[in-house]
Parts: C-alpha cells; structure tokens; sequence
C-alpha cells in the first residue's frame, strides 16, 4: 500500500541515529531527568519518545496524558502504579497505558539508578498532574535548562 502525500506517516523525518549520552538532560524535579529523543523539534509528525533516567528512590507524581504511552525499563527496578495498582517491574518490562489512566513511576531502589524508554503514540501528547490538575505538553519540558 503506498502512504498518501498527506499522510502523517509519510512526512519529511530525516533518518537519524540519536545517542542519549551526547544529548542535553533535563531536570524533571524530584532526581528525574529526560533526554528528548525523537521529538516534534527533530522532525517527528506521529509520535515522541526519549528516556527518563531516575536517581535512587525518585519518582514522579501521579498523572495522566492525553494519548497512549508505552514504557520499557532499560535499567533497574521499578515500581508502576496503573490506575491504582502497583506493579514490580524489571529490565525490559514493557508497559502500555491507555490515554486517561493515572499512573507513575518510581525508582524501586534507594540507591541504584533506573532508567525507562518512553514512547507517546501523539507528537502532541500532554501531561495532567492528578494533584494539581495542571496540564502541558510533554514536550515543553524539554525547553527547560539542561542538567
């Protein structure tokens, strides 16, 4: 099946090879930090990703996004909470969160880092903090000040 002129999945990305230790980290807050990989910036039209590598005993808050998100643990231990309920995962354990379900991570040891691939299935997907019930793209955390 050829992809149509208009079709998102055929619009202009340069191939690319990205590699995490070359690129600028950014402070999440709370022993978090994300290094943007493939993003609307560097061309992407469907979806984001990067990693988010977590100091010993950080997480992050409860939230939600507007699309799906899938997470694979590269490194150390996690715990996930998915909509109330918490789940031990280990290297290359693979998530999937559907849009709307509150869910976080954290890093299940005190010490050890651990480190996620995250993957957005929108280049416009969004982030609402529970608590708060604040919302902003994904992507404009990647607009704050390199670690």
């Amino acid at each position: 099946m050829n992809a149509q002129p208009h079709d998102p999945c055929d619009a202009e990305f340069p191939a690319s090879v990205l590699r995490p230790a070359e690129l600028d980290a950014f402070s999440r807050g709370g022993g978090a930090s994300t290094i943007p990989l493939v993003t609307r910036a560097r061309g992407a039209r469907v979806f984001l990703n990067g990693q988010t590598l977590f100091e010993g005993g950080a997480g992050i808050p409860l939230h939600t996004h507007n699309c799906p998100e899938s997470v694979v643990i590269l490194e150390g231990n996690a715990i996930v909470e998915i909509d109330g309920q918490e789940h031990e995962l280990t290297t290359f354990d693979t998530t999937y969160v559907a849009a709307g379900v509150p869910h976080r991570f954290r890093n299940a040891s005190a010490t050890a880092p651990m480190r996620i691939l995250w993957t957005y299935a929108s280049v416009d997907a969004t982030r609402t903090i529970v608590e708060t019930g604040i919302t902003t793209r994904v992507d404009a955390e990647h607009a704050a000040t390199a670690d």
